[in-house]
């Protein structure tokens, strides 16, 4: 067994290797070789936006692709796209980004108000906003970075912002004008770092001993929970992003994502809520990524492996039965590699 001194010197020297990694590289350097951009404008009717993002799920890149640009081209791959930046075609600037909070905020706004199911057909992006105030919700900072600043700099501004992805935003020096150049992923900017930091190897101190993740108070759901009640009581209340799903032991299922709820509500369809979690799950795309789990003795090494192989965007942490004991998601593997040890450095 490695000397607890020891164990801690290499886990700070990777977690600086990796900081440097990411003062050195660029946003840009994060795309891949080739990638598709949806740019909506915020006249779009929000049902529209929602057909045109379940239309155009990308697929996985190419087998004929040599190992380390196929890994690059799986930065793109998602199970769909599920988030696109807005553009204001009056002003010709970027006006933000379109996420699943932003469905799931007319989710909650169709269910305090059912009345209005039919005005909710004609809601247009740019009415958004005016949708986040009749629910009290406090609006999302809008945030963006320059493709060739360092990479750190958006890592720090996705983590102040609370931000899962944030869009590159440049602006054309013949017009003046911004421009859209692509939108990336806390999961994109992790696999970057996976596949060309060797020194993530250096992580080797296991989760128990790191103080990240979610361990108390972490909500969960039935196979037979509606889904409504997960939207409204879990993700909203919560601000979380996905709810394990557990059976009357505690062990866990499944686990219930927002990205669910663009498949749930596909053709605009609010009033069709009430199905039960299991019966949202059947509904998922064949190409979902699936369920991740680790457990506390597991080490950030192997979890950068996993990340660097598979698409993953949280981990279910379970104990040897496969028993619920928390959440680690990408936002806590990015705070603690951004954050640990870093007021120490010269």
């Amino acid at each position: 067994m490695q000397p607890q001194v020891s164990l801690d010197q290499d886990q700070i020297e990777g977690l600086r290797h990796i900081r440097a990694f990411l003062k050195v590289r660029t946003s840009y350097d994060v795309l891949p070789l080739s990638y598709r951009l949806i740019t909506f404008d915020t006249t779009l009717l929000v049902k529209k936006s929602l057909n045109t993002l379940i239309q155009n799920g990308t697929r996985g890149p190419p087998h004929h692709l040599p190992l380390m640009q196929r890994a690059e081209a799986d930065c793109m791959a998602t199970p769909g796209i599920v988030s696109a930046p807005l553009w204001d075609s009056r002003s010709s600037a970027f006006a933000g980004l379109l996420t699943t909070s932003d469905y799931i905020n007319v989710i909650q706004y169709y269910w305090q108000n059912p009345d209005v199911l039919k005005q909710i057909d004609q809601f247009r992006l740019n009415s958004l906003r005016d949708v986040e105030k009749a629910i009290g919700v406090v609006p999302i900072e809008t945030v963006s970075a320059h493709p060739q600043k360092p990479l750190y700099e958006a890592c720090r501004r996705m983590l102040v912002s609370r931000a899962r992805r944030i869009p590159l935003v440049d602006v054309d020096h013949e017009t003046n004008r911004q421009m859209v150049v692509s939108v990336i992923t806390q999961y994109r900017i992790l696999k970057f770092v996976a596949v060309n930091v060797n020194e993530t190897q250096m992580l080797r101190k296991p989760l128990k001993d790191l103080k990240i993740g979610t361990f108390e108070n972490v909500a969960t759901a039935r196979m037979e929970t509606p889904v409504i009640d997960v939207i409204i009581n879990m993700l909203v209340k919560k601000s979380i992003s996905s709810v394990p799903i557990v059976d009357d032991e505690g062990v866990v299922l499944n686990v219930f994502e927002a990205v669910d709820v663009i498949t749930i509500i596909k053709g605009g369809v609010y009033d069709d809520l009430n199905l039960s979690v299991g019966e949202a799950l059947l509904k998922r795309p064949d190409e979902f990524a699936g369920l991740y789990t680790c457990t506390v003795h597991d080490r950030l090494d192997t979890i950068f492996d996993t990340i660097r192989k598979s698409r993953v965007h949280r981990f279910v942490v379970v104990d040897d039965s496969n028993h619920l004991q928390g959440i680690l998601t990408l936002s806590d593997i990015l705070e603690y590699i951004l954050l640990e040890g870093e007021a120490d450095e010269p």
